[in-house]
């Protein structure tokens, strides 16, 4: 489903969206047995269809970015509503004070008091910031879901947690999971590539969600 980002919808409008946080600490169960292949896994069954439903959230922590003999570590506040994402990028010099406001179809990047445009996030972000952020996947795999537009591995732990995504010659890595009503999210995800060598470090993760994590 597309729909086309409205240009007067500003970024106070649909923070106003985004619920409370509700917080509470990771419960780990002692487990001795190997994480069953995932369509096997009522467990993870049960998460994935609670996270593909969680399609209003927000996010705020640090993200490491390493490409082209370069590493960059702003800090991020990714805000998400259904299909759209305001995204700020903030703290280092090659970001400034960056503001990524997108849909499927449409996305603008804001910095240093100029506005640019373009269909792709990753084609406007690499050729502003210098480095790669996958956007369109990242909107899944974030919350620990492979993305629906290509194959992919998973492989979990002996808690039945999700712990790794292959896809897209990206490798996916999930970890320091916490609870945040009934769901679980990550507090860090390492991206990496092979491909030019790029390697994301999201971490210090604190999470906002909607109403639906409490059911």
């Amino acid at each position: 489903m597309k729909m086309k980002l409205r240009q007067d919808h500003s970024f106070k409008a649909v923070s106003r969206t985004v619920a409370g946080l509700f917080l509470a600490s990771a419960v780990l169960s002692a487990c001795s047995s190997i994480a069953p292949p995932a369509e096997e896994n009522s467990d993870w069954a049960r998460q994935r269809d609670q996270l593909q439903d969680l399609d209003s959230w927000e996010l705020r922590g640090r993200v490491n970015v390493r490409y082209d003999n370069e590493s960059h570590t702003p800090s991020i506040n990714w805000l998400q509503q259904n299909v759209e994402y305001h995204i700020r990028l903030w703290g280092t010099l090659n970001a400034g004070s960056t503001l990524i406001v997108g849909s499927p179809d449409y996305v603008t990047l804001e910095s240093g008091g100029e506005t640019r445009s373009a269909s792709s996030p990753e084609e406007l972000i690499l050729k502003q910031l210098g480095y790669e952020l996958p956007i369109s996947q990242l909107n899944y795999w974030i919350k620990g879901l492979p993305a629906p537009d290509s194959e992919f591995q998973l492989s979990f732990n002996e808690l039945n947690q999700l712990t790794t995504i292959e896809q897209a010659d990206w490798t996916i890595n999930l970890s320091d999971m916490r609870q945040y009503g009934q769901i679980s999210l990550p507090r860090r995800v390492d991206l990496t590539r092979p491909r030019n060598d790029i390697r994301l470090r999201f971490f210090r993760l604190s999470w906002t969600v909607d109403e639906l994590a409490e059911e």
